[in-house]
């Protein structure tokens, strides 16, 4: 038996944080061996690029932008999510390739069909068992961090946090199977039950559940 690679994606403020503790308590609970990760970061190389990616002191063309993600993403990749894959453990990982393609690849313009090449490239066809997109409005989501200070890509207009959106609902519509959307307008508890309804489903069929 291998392990369980769950991805949890979405806009800004959209949630994912307080989610993934919400799951990581409740498979922890079950006695599961669970691993919690994010991206960029995970490793010292990836949290200092994270550093860089977010800093607002940095002007960063996408496609060096694109370039640095995946460099954090292969370094993580092999020091963390595949040796955590080998220990048979559930990974939650806050942000994947999905995320790269839904920003670079439709919020950069870079093209997501040209940004998926690179992400699977540098995954070595590493994918999800499971991602849960959860959606909101940017316009709805930005009203959740006006009272804090925003990092780089929060800076961005709304225009490309909507391209970002829409991106997320593509690659939904042709991955249903793996991509499921939640919404993320519902309460905390009532995003975590639907998350969870997906993640028994996929924890039970890979003798976890």
């Amino acid at each position: 038996m291998a392990g369980v690679f769950l991805t949890f994606e979405g806009g800004e403020a959209c949630g994912k944080t307080t989610l993934i503790q919400g799951v990581f308590k409740e498979l922890e609970n079950r006695n599961l061996p669970v691993l919690s990760v994010r991206e960029p970061g995970g490793t010292h190389l990836g949290e200092n690029i994270r550093k860089t990616l977010l800093s607002t002191k940095e002007h960063i063309i996408p496609m060096a932008e694109l370039c640095l993600f995946l460099a954090a993403r292969a370094q993580h990749i092999h020091e963390v999510i595949r040796p955590a894959m080998d220990e048979n453990k559930v990974i939650l990982c806050d942000r994947f390739n999905d995320s790269t393609i839904a920003y670079q690849g439709f919020g950069r313009r870079l093209g997501p069909k040209e940004v998926a090449h690179f992400c699977n490239y540098i995954s070595s066809g590493l994918t999800p068992h499971l991602t849960l997109y959860l959606d909101i409005a940017p316009e709805e989501a930005f009203k959740r961090v006006s009272t804090r200070k925003q990092d780089r890509i929060e800076l961005e207009s709304m225009e490309f946090h909507r391209r970002i959106r829409e991106g997320y609902f593509s690659m939904a519509a042709q991955e249903p199977n793996r991509l499921h959307i939640i919404d993320a307008t519902k309460t905390p508890q009532e995003v975590l039950e639907d998350a969870l309804a997906h993640i028994n489903e996929v924890l039970l069929l890979y003798g976890m559940g």
